[in-house]
């Protein structure tokens, strides 16, 4: 296996080494990112009430809509650069990663401006009751008012896993996930400050994580160099990225806005449904850390091999990628259904929030096998270029089919918590049945171009 500083070559070696190696850090990266709201939201949950508690957890799904698009917009600049560092091309990567950066910081200033603005009316459309309302809105505007250093971070982690690098993104989201523990609890129970204080703790510690991600990009020596005088958007690069990067982005922000419909759902039951149902999501999202880990350790292995050419040993990797990621999630979700109380109890006392949570845990998570192959196939597809089939069956699984099958079962069988929560495996079985299809098709397609 050939290196290139602390880069990592995709292209030759086990691929399940390179799989693991790959992942691994990756993964325990994405538990301490996701361990700002979770903790967030633990905080609040037992020292503030289950009212914050509730518009910490429901806020979540507007977040995503900001975050999902600028992830895809990630992805297709991931897929490049990998694809040119598996090309050996050194002056096109740098181009696309020069046009990455000074496109992210393009976006920071307009997500803040359309994100403080929407706080309001999306937290309306998910029919937020109003003994939730001021917090969830002095949370989501503190949020998107930092919001830069989460994307900042966000990209410049995505050009060191392009090129094989994700210890040192992991360093740094150890240092600063528990530098915002310290700063939770200071700012809630020495300063008092509710739930503002957990989220001025999450953006400090975010930003600090993207002055050390430019810090890293901008001193290092190795080939993905930021260079500042260099900086600039190159349309035709631009252009690339958003062939890849712009339908993943598009697919995740209207399933996330589909989601905020499944929210509103849930709102109708009251506070306590709504903070049951937040901790699930909570544990879910831990849950499907290695499928996503898993995804993204395929779109760079696929990426970088198709660009050197291998196009066997990238459909390997898919394979492998799927089976790990079966593996993993399997053993996470049967554990996480035996200990569905204890783990809920992590996040408030509340006996009524207790049980919505438990309930949902146990109606949900093993479905999420379905989600393994989903993610890990879509992720695939990208790093061969194609993000556009992808994008429409997610959409047509996740978006409509789950929106139907919501508004039949609360309107003309039973509007109860259990089947509404049943709409997110409904999308799962669905996505997978033609994700597996569309993949299958492709492949022998392309098998006859070759023949």
């Amino acid at each position: 296996m050939k290196k290139f500083g602390v880069t990592r070559d995709m292209t030759e070696g086990s691929i399940v080494k390179q799989m693991v190696l790959f992942a691994l850090p990756l993964m325990v990266g994405n538990i301490f990112q996701m361990l700002y709201n979770t903790v967030d939201s633990i905080v609040v949950g037992q020292y503030v009430g289950k009212e914050a508690l509730a518009a910490v957890n429901s806020t979540t799904m507007i977040i995503n809509m900001a975050v999902f698009f600028f992830n895809g917009f990630s992805v297709g600049a991931g897929v490049l650069i990998a694809r040119h560092f598996g090309a050996r091309d050194h002056e096109r990567l740098h181009n696309a990663v020069e046009t990455t950066m000074a496109m992210t910081f393009v976006f920071c200033l307009i997500f803040m401006i359309v994100g403080i603005a929407a706080v309001k009316p999306m937290l309306r459309v998910m029919s937020t009751p109003e003994d939730v309302m001021d917090d969830a809105t002095t949370y989501l505007t503190i949020y998107f008012l930092g919001i830069a250093g989460l994307l900042i971070y966000n990209m410049g982690s995505g050009v060191l896993r392009a090129v094989g690098d994700t210890n040192r993104p992991l360093l740094f989201l150890v240092l600063t996930s528990v530098l915002n523990i310290i700063l939770d609890l200071l700012f809630v129970l020495i300063f008092h400050m509710g739930i503002a204080g957990v989220a001025w703790a999450t953006i400090l510690s975010q930003f600090i994580s993207a002055i050390l991600t430019l810090l890293l990009l901008t001193r290092s020596r190795d080939i993905y160099r930021l260079t500042w005088k260099d900086l600039k958007i190159d349309s035709g690069v631009l252009r690339e990225i958003f062939q890849v990067g712009l339908p993943a982005g598009i697919q995740s922000v209207i399933t996330a806005f589909s989601n905020v419909f499944v929210q509103s759902y849930i709102n109708f039951f009251g506070s306590s449904c709504m903070a049951g149902w937040g901790c699930y999501n909570k544990l879910d999202q831990f849950i499907m850390l290695p499928m996503n880990s898993m995804a993204m350790a395929a779109t760079t292995f696929v990426s970088q091999n198709i660009g050197a050419g291998k196009k066997q040993r990238a459909s390997r990797g898919t394979f492998t990628s799927i089976m790990m990621s079966l593996i993993v999630t399997g053993i996470v979700g049967i554990a996480l259904v035996i200990f569905a109380e204890p783990s809920v109890r992590l996040f408030t006392q509340d006996a009524s929030v207790i049980e919505y949570g438990v309930l949902f845990l146990r109606a949900n998570t093993m479905f999420l096998l379905f989600n393994c192959v989903n993610h890990v196939l879509a992720g695939a597809l990208r790093g061969q270029g194609d993000s556009r089939g992808p994008m429409i069956i997610m959409l047509l699984a996740f978006v409509a089919i789950r929106q139907v099958y919501l508004f039949v079962v609360t309107r003309f069988i039973a509007n109860t918590p259990f089947l509404v929560g049943f709409g997110y495996p409904i999308g799962w079985m669905t996505c997978c049945l033609l994700e597996v299809s569309y993949y299958i098709v492709k492949r022998k397609h392309m098998k006859q171009e070759r023949a």
